[in-house]
């Protein structure tokens, strides 16, 4: 069903705070991005540098440059303007109160499309341990539930085997190859397509799937 754009300037669904579940190294749950975010975000960020620029948009300067702290205030803010214009949900990811990665939901589009992308990176120190699945089943069920979408896509490298991984276990469709699709890591690189529909969400949405598959436990 259709969840009409409100006056006022908010989109349906945000802002928002989700979760818990718990998984094998602690409890997930997703909050809205915050300016202090900044050093945990950054020595994040610079402490995998190898785990996550194969995989992310090439950009100006170094990976150190744009991943100081001094660069988050800017970030923050461009990230609250498009959640305060109903473009975007940017949530950080949380595992036992610490950031753990972000999960963000942009290109929003209302009537008559309804649908967004899904985005996502986490901690390479809990790579494999089901937190950034349990992230993205808080996220999408929110997005095909209260926030109002009808469909959620993800386009990933062929050669990101994890990232693929979350997508098939979650449900999502792989729909097709996108040729030379963006710019990744200094190339044109291509891009696999996965999408979902809210029709496609199971009873209890994909946390209550990962729930009853023993995959995690409501907290």
């Amino acid at each position: 069903m259709a969840v009409p754009f409100p006056a006022g300037g908010r989109h349906p669904g945000w802002p928002a705070r989700l979760g818990a579940l718990r998984v094998g190294t602690g409890v997930v749950e997703l909050r809205p991005v915050r300016l202090l975010d900044g050093a945990a975000w950054s020595s994040l960020r610079l402490r995998d540098e190898a785990h996550l620029a194969p995989w992310e948009p090439t950009m100006p300067g170094t990976w150190a440059q744009r991943h100081s702290s001094a660069e988050w205030p800017g970030r923050w803010m461009l990230l609250r303007s498009a959640a305060r214009k109903g473009t975007a949900l940017p949530f950080a990811i949380t595992l036992d109160g610490r950031l753990a990665g972000h999960v963000m939901i942009g290109n929003v589009v209302r009537e008559p499309l309804l649908s967004a992308y899904v985005g996502y990176w986490c901690d390479r120190g809990v790579t494999g341990s089901g937190v950034t699945t349990a992230a993205v089943a808080l996220a999408v069920d929110h997005c095909l539930g209260p926030a109002g979408l009808h469909r959620i896509e993800a386009t990933v490298r062929p050669e990101n085997s994890a990232s693929r991984r979350v997508l098939v276990k979650l449900g999502f469709r792989e729909e097709g190859l996108f040729r030379r699709y963006l710019d990744v890591d200094g190339a044109w690189r291509d891009h696999l397509c996965f999408a979902m529909t809210a029709e496609e969400v199971p009873v209890g949405g994909l946390a209550g799937r990962l729930v009853a598959s023993g995959r995690a436990e409501r907290a």
